[in-house]
């Protein structure tokens, strides 16, 4: 028989495949934080940096926890390297609004122009 039997091959990847689409939607990275609601639509940016801030009112650089006190320091850093243009806030709806303020104002301080509030969608 001179034929190769490629029928094992192809269920293989297709049992490799069935595992990808139902692990990748898991794989999802951040923190989870309750958004609130609003109509404005989605964001066009392209790869902004992340500031989370949970509801004790923890400040996060994408998964890594900063002291508030040093967060202009970095941010500063960070545009005086030109790694990033762009920021985006993700506010828990239920953190301190004062906090939310300080974060505004270090972003501001170091000179960044682009920043965005992160919601979710209303539901209608």
């Amino acid at each position: 028989m001179a034929d190769i039997n490629v029928t094992p091959l192809v269920d293989v990847m297709l049992v490799l495949l069935i595992i990808f689409m139902i692990t990748a939607p898991l794989l999802s990275t951040g923190l989870e934080v309750d958004l609130p609601q609003t109509k404005a639509g989605d964001l066009k940016q392209k790869e902004p940096l992340l500031i989370v801030i949970n509801a004790k009112g923890e400040v996060f650089v994408g998964n890594k926890k900063i002291a508030l006190s040093a967060l202009g320091k970095f941010l500063a850093q960070t545009k005086k390297a030109g790694l990033k243009k762009d920021i985006n806030i993700k506010a828990d709806k239920r953190c301190p609004y004062g906090v939310v303020a300080k974060v505004l104002a270090e972003v501001k301080k170091a000179g960044f122009e682009s920043v965005g509030l992160v919601t979710k969608p209303e539901r209608t």
